[in-house]
């Protein structure tokens, strides 16, 4: 069982397991149909397609964020609609250094399947590879995928009650700029949390676009954590996408049990009366 990264190599072992199932997440923020063009013009071979507006998000109400997450319910349906069925090894890519893909495995676990992994290096990986790719849409066969929600996540007032509580932690995993409040360009107010930290989820991948090592990121992230637990640290990030990608990381580096605030800055920002801090 893969319950974080898998190798291209790997999948390519199990591309014909009717045990694994592959969902390609390719996705862009400014022109959110592209990456349904470029699955449907090649992608991984028996790879399922997911949006991160419509599949990975639900309805936005302006004051609960870009993303927030849809029912549980919904989004269950929508992977056994698609052929999962309990117990298969779940695999996400995407082409933008895995953070798409981070989001799905994530809502996986959040839903309590543990079978789930990031394709390692993503979509380039497997092109530099020659593995198989396929312009053919897979035949569908509804799965029997069930899942409820676990208490992962926490929500604005959370956050708010905890702001300077010792023992406490909030990780922005946006970049450095927005996280100082500078080039915002996705939300409405600038700035950040006040208490938060920042770690730039990019800093999580090698110069190959692959993940660090779990030493590497071990390191990395305990010197950010000091004497703070990882069950202590919450994750953001502008709309609860990218923050999946630090959650992965600690994972990976063996810092488990963090949560997510979904709503992240844009739904943060979307009060006036929440501080901000520059």
């Amino acid at each position: 069982m893969f319950t974080t990264l898998v190798t291209a190599a790997e999948l390519a072992l199990h591309l014909n397991d009717p045990h694994w199932i592959v969902f390609d997440c390719r996705f862009d923020l400014t022109d959110i149909e592209a990456g349904r063009r470029e699955y449907t013009q090649s992608h991984i071979a028996g790879a399922c397609y997911l949006n991160l507006d419509t599949d990975l998000a639900g309805a936005k109400t302006g004051a609960n964020g870009r993303h927030p997450l849809p029912e549980a319910a919904r989004f269950t349906a929508t992977l056994a609609a698609l052929g999962m069925r309990q117990g298969m090894q779940a695999v996400a890519y995407d082409a933008s250094g895995g953070f798409y893909a981070a989001r799905l495995w994530w809502m996986l676990r959040w839903v309590g399947h543990a079978q789930a992994a990031v394709l390692d290096g993503g979509w380039q990986t497997w092109l530099d590879a020659k593995l198989p790719l396929s312009e053919q849409l897979p035949a569908l066969t509804a799965g029997n995928f069930t899942g409820a929600a676990r208490a992962t996540t926490v929500d604005a007032e959370f956050v708010l009650d905890n702001i300077g509580q010792p023992g406490e932690l909030l990780i922005d995993a946006r970049s450095a700029d927005r996280f100082r409040g500078e080039n915002e360009t996705l939300d409405p107010v600038a700035g950040h949390i006040p208490g938060a930290r920042n770690r730039f989820f990019k800093h999580n991948l090698g110069a190959d676009g692959r993940f660090k090592s779990a030493l590497e990121l071990n390191g990395e992230y305990a010197a950010l954590l000091g004497t703070i637990a990882p069950a202590r640290v919450i994750h953001q990030c502008g709309s609860g996408v990218t923050a999946c990608h630090n959650l992965l990381a600690m994972e990976i580096a063996g810092l488990n049990g963090s949560m997510l605030y979904p709503g992240s800055w844009s739904e943060w920002c979307s009060d006036p009366q929440r501080p901000v801090e520059r």
